[in-house]
């Protein structure tokens, strides 16, 4: 009985060591955490785009780590704190975040302990003024020294991946669900004000020069500029072919047009790839598209747009499409 008891046991006993070994590895299967011990992929250091997201309410509970309860707060709207950011990398690279999101060590993200989820959060490392804007989706740092930590390449941006922790700013960056924005302790502003939008701008051409605009300030209130930004844009104008009118710098026009607003999206010189680029462009963001031919170049090039605001809506729905070369340009058709 005895001898049999000692086979079952053993038996018990191989088929948990055999178990472990099956089990995949866990979060903290890497001891110590470090820096990228190889280049998985180039770090994205453009800052997130804030917007306006819900909060997640089952990230809203109360919880407890290391014998401490925290509750997290119900909006992070006027939220500043000053203290010390660490930063978390290829440990926890790959597992899920607070969110329940997958933690990439190269994307512009961040874990704070009570902050909602998802929030936005301007960091300024005070020791040398650089900043970052993350997305937080992650809890932690659980250190008392501590009160964010950053993912690997924010930590980077803000020149401090070197020495593990840095002393910052944190300001949040409030949207409410009618886009109006508050940063930090500044008083509450329409998305248009927050993105400057009522200011003269200027963004670089395709060979070294500038190309400058002034827009009137777009009308008052957050409903005004929604409906001008949703409203729906005439179709591309096209040549006999039907692909998108095609123009050329080189000759002159009977009269001179005023100039209007255009992102530009491609500088290339086959004629053939910025018509078809242009046609799926303009069918997508149902606004017009043209492709003149300067200095032997053709420039796609999508618009006029009716303001700036649609403008900078619009280059960013580009930027964070695969085309984040895409600027704003003044010309005349």
């Amino acid at each position: 009985m005895i001898a049999l008891a000692f086979r079952l046991l053993s038996m018990a006993f191989c088929v948990l060591l055999l178990a472990a070994c099956q089990t995949p590895a866990g979060r903290y299967a890497q001891h110590k955490d470090s820096a990228p011990t190889f280049v998985y992929e180039t770090p994205d250091l453009t800052d997130a785009v804030p917007r306006y997201e819900p909060y997640r309410s089952f990230n809203s509970r109360a919880y407890e780590v290391l014998g401490k309860r925290y509750y997290p707060m119900q909006t992070g709207k006027g939220f500043v704190q000053q203290g010390y950011a660490s930063w978390y990398g290829q440990k926890f690279h790959g597992h899920l975040t607070s969110n329940g999101e997958t933690y990439n060590m190269f994307a512009m993200t961040a874990a704070h302990k009570t902050l909602p989820l998802p929030s936005f959060v301007r960091v300024t490392n005070l020791d040398n003024n650089k900043t970052a804007i993350v997305r937080v989706n992650d809890r932690g740092p659980f250190h008392s020294d501590r009160i964010i930590d950053l993912s690997y390449a924010a930590a980077q941006k803000l020149g401090y991946q070197q020495h593990g922790t840095a002393r910052v700013k944190l300001e949040v960056i409030h949207f409410d669900e009618d886009n109006n924005v508050t940063v930090g302790t500044q008083p509450t502003v329409p998305y248009a004000q927050y993105a400057g939008l009522t200011d003269s701008f200027t963004t670089s051409d395709d060979t070294g020069g500038t190309v400058s605009a002034s827009v009137p300030q777009q009308a008052n209130g957050t409903q005004a500029n929604r409906t001008q930004a949703n409203r729906t844009m005439p179709s591309a104008p096209t040549d006999m072919a039907g692909t998108p009118a095609l123009a050329s710098a080189s000759g002159s026009s009977p009269a001179t047009r005023a100039e209007e607003i255009f992102i530009q999206v491609a500088a290339v010189s086959d004629l053939e790839r910025a018509r078809s680029v242009s046609t799926v462009l303009s069918a997508l963001y149902q606004v017009p598209a043209h492709i003149p031919l300067i200095n032997n170049i053709y420039k796609l090039r999508l618009g006029p747009l009716a303001d700036r605001f649609q403008a900078k809506m619009l280059l960013d729905e580009l930027k964070n499409n695969g085309y984040p070369n895409a600027y704003t340009v003044e010309a005349s058709l």
